[in-house]
């Protein structure tokens, strides 16, 4: 029966980690449609989209399964607890990706080309903090997973002059208000893709070292 245990959690594991793959799929597609303005790309987020929320009903139900069935305690629960988590905040990541794509699209489709200003390097660090956030969990590296944690301040930062810098261009230049806002849209979903990687890491801390972390801790207490 422990037997049958651990294999059902390594396949759950596995499961999502495979979610992880997608979701950074998606999630580059969609920077990658922004920063090509290709709107051909963005659309492919779309269909990936649909493998993510199968893959989160899915783990949803093997986590469902194990509590119920195996009453896990100790380490053993606290995995299970933060896949739950994780699971989510994938989705969630998901979600955001699908909004990107779909400002791509709104780029693309807006007379000229809008200046990105600090969206590639919010792509680069938000992109950067979710492969550290999922490396930290397949390695269960904590200390990986706590640096995840100290990077979340420099996107909020990037995001609250991306957009004073789209007030000041809108102001300027009233004809150029509709691809600034989705630039702001996708600067405010970068911001959230980051917090999203922050909660990623904080379950690892969770899981690893059976302790509850908040974002902003530098410290990991």
């Amino acid at each position: 029966m422990e037997r049958h245990f651990e294999k059902e959690l390594e396949l759950l594991t596995a499961r999502l980690v495979d979610m992880g793959r997608h979701v950074r799929e998606a999630l580059k597609n969609a920077l990658d449609a922004v920063e090509k303005d290709d709107a051909a790309l963005a659309r492919t987020v779309f269909e990936t989209e649909q493998r993510v929320n199968r893959y989160e009903l899915e783990i949803d139900n093997g986590v469902v399964d194990i509590l119920a069935l195996q009453q896990p305690v100790a380490r053993d629960l606290r995995l299970i607890l933060s896949i739950l988590k994780i699971n989510n905040d994938l989705e969630r990541i998901g979600d955001h990706a699908v909004n990107i794509a779909e400002s791509a699209s709104g780029l693309a489709a807006t007379p000229g080309r809008e200046a990105l200003i600090h969206i590639p390097e919010m792509s680069r660090q938000a992109l950067a903090m979710f492969d550290d956030a999922m490396t930290s969990f397949t390695t269960l590296d904590a200390a990986l997973a706590q640096r995840v944690l100290q990077r979340d301040d420099e996107v909020d930062a990037l995001n609250r002059e991306m957009i004073s810098s789209i007030v000041r261009l809108i102001k300027a230049d009233q004809a150029a208000i509709e691809g600034n806002l989705e630039l702001a849209r996708i600067s405010r979903n970068l911001e959230r893709v980051a917090d999203l990687a922050t909660n990623i890491a904080e379950e690892v801390i969770f899981y690893t070292q059976a302790k509850f972390v908040k974002h902003h801790a530098a410290d990991g207490q």
